[in-house]
């Protein structure tokens, strides 16, 4: 993969490293391909080991592992920043905001403890990330887009909650047996099953409920109206040029209308 300038002049210094990391980033060649499948793949772990965190926080290699993945995800953002055409554009998204939070509490995982649980968030930013849509619109898939991003928001509230729930009302209970019931007290109040063998102490406690009802149905709907409601056809923004950013901008219409 060879960068190249105007008149073909071959880049140097910055400038060619900015050209690769776009090409890579946001080309379509096997190799970019292959780069951004193993971003992804690295992106499911690193969410994989947020999921964990309060189950591992108490081992001994924690910490090395914690830092080893502030460094890949501080390199990512720098990458990103760099591929785009427009930093302060990539910078004002809600994504970014979200990488640099979680960099934040990798960076001082003991200061920032009770703010774990949001690390989560990173699945939020992967399901809103142009590495979610481009496969789907090259493979004809694009309608599935709403749904994906439905389940994708359900999941991260699920263990958004669980989280909480395990950082604040299960501090007695560390480990798995405690993270297990966090999730089955999140999953069985956001069904509103409400079995009420396990039930959270106090006004907090009631309040974390009915919040996570609340908004557990309404996420449970969403889902239920972008999997049943018809399909809707994507058109591409033509707003702005290109930089594999912008092309995120979709102008949605109900099928068969003008």
């Amino acid at each position: 993969m060879v960068a190249s300038g105007t008149d073909d002049k071959p880049l140097t210094g910055l400038a060619w490293l900015r050209d690769l990391l776009r090409r890579l980033y946001h080309g379509r060649t096997p190799v970019a391909i292959r780069f951004q499948l193993a971003v992804i793949v690295v992106d499911l772990a690193i969410i994989a080991f947020f999921i964990a965190t309060p189950v591992l926080a108490e081992t001994p290699s924690f910490l090395w592992i914690d830092y080893s993945i502030a460094a890949v995800v501080a390199a990512d953002m720098v990458a990103r920043l760099l591929a785009s055409k427009d930093m302060l554009r990539l910078l004002r998204r809600p994504t970014s905001w979200v990488d640099i939070f979680i960099l934040a509490t990798l960076l001082f995982p003991q200061a920032l403890a009770n703010l774990g649980f949001l690390r989560i968030l990173r699945l939020w930013s992967l399901a809103h990330s142009r590495a979610l849509l481009t496969p789907l619109e090259e493979r004809g898939l694009l309608k599935w887009r709403e749904p994906i991003v439905a389940v994708v928001n359900l999941l991260t509230f699920l263990f958004i909650v669980t989280g909480f729930v395990y950082t604040f009302f299960f501090i007695d209970g560390a480990g798995i047996e405690g993270y297990v019931d966090a999730l089955y007290f999140t999953v069985t109040t956001i069904t509103t099953t409400g079995f009420g063998d396990i039930t959270l102490p106090g006004i907090a406690g009631k309040l974390t409920s009915i919040v996570t009802m609340i908004v557990g149905i309404s996420l449970f709907v969403k889902l239920a109206q972008a999997v049943f409601r018809p399909t809707k056809v994507y058109f591409e923004c033509p707003i702005a040029a290109c930089d594999g950013m912008n092309r995120m901008r979709y102008i949605a219409r109900p099928a068969g209308s003008c």
